[in-house]
C-alpha cells in the first residue's frame, strides 16, 4: 500500500515570537530535524507544507515536494488540504509537525509499522495513553481531512471515529513540540 507523508511547517509561530523552525536544536533547524524524521524511502510521496520560500528550497534539498501556502492565515485545515491534494492517490497518509525535535525517524517507522498492520486504523504516537504527533491516516477518512475548515485539525476526525484510534507509546520527550522559546530542548 502507498503511504504519503505531509509534514506541516506553515504556522505562524505567534507564541514563540516568529521564526520558530529556523531555531537550531543541537546543530540543526527545527524544520531539518522534521525532515530527517521522516522515513522517505517508505513513503510513496512526502509534501511539505510551507509558506517560507527558504524552507521549500530547504524541502527540495531532500527530494521532497515543496507545498507553498500562499493563506496560512486560513489555518492548519489549509495545510492539510494542500498537503493532501499534492499526495496524490495513496492509501495512507501520516502528518507530522515540524515543531517536534526530538521525534526520531524510528519512531514514525513504528507507526507506519502499525499501519501497514492495521490499515483500518488511525495510528498515533502517544505517551501515557496521551495521543500526540504524527498521526497516520486511512485513505478513507482523506474526505473528512479535506472538509476541514480553519484553525481545525486532524484531532476532530479523530474525536469522530474513536473506535478506530491506535496508539503507539512512544517517550514523552518525542511527542513534546516547541510554542515558546523556554521550550527548546538542549541536547
Amino acid at each position: 500500500m502507498k503511504i504519503g507523508c505531509v509534514v506541516m511547517a506553515a504556522g505562524a509561530a505567534r507564541r514563540f515570537g516568529g521564526g520558530k523552525l529556523s531555531v537550531q536544536v543541537g546543530g540543526k533547524s527545527l524544520l531539518r530535524r522534521a525532515l530527517e524524521a521522516v522515513p522517505a524511502e517508505r513513503c510513496a510521496a512526502v509534501a511539505v507544507v510551507s509558506r517560507s520560500p527558504a524552507f521549500l528550497a530547504l524541502v527540495e534539498s531532500f527530494g521532497f515536494l515543496p507545498v507553498d501556502n500562499d493563506r496560512p492565515d486560513l489555518g492548519v485545515s489549509r495545510t492539510i488540504r494542500l498537503g493532501l491534494e499534492a499526495l496524490g492517490p495513496c492509501g495512507g497518509a501520516v502528518f507530522l509537525v515540524a515543531d517536534q525535535p526530538l521525534l526520531r525517524r524510528e519512531s514514525v517507522e513504528r507507526a507506519l509499522d502499525a499501519f501497514a498492520e492495521h490499515p483500518d486504523k488511525i495510528v498515533a504516537l502517544a505517551h501515557g495513553g496521551r495521543r500526540g504527533n504524527p498521526c497516520v491516516f486511512p485513505a478513507d477518512l482523506f474526505p473528512e481531512l479535506l472538509e476541514l475548515e480553519g484553525d481545525t485539525g486532524g484531532s476532530a476526525v479523530i474525536r469522530r471515529h474513536g473506535d478506530r484510534l491506535l496508539l503507539l507509546e512512544t517517550p514523552a520527550e518525542e511527542l513534546a513540540d516547541v510554542d515558546t522559546p523556554d521550550q527548546i530542548p538542549e541536547i
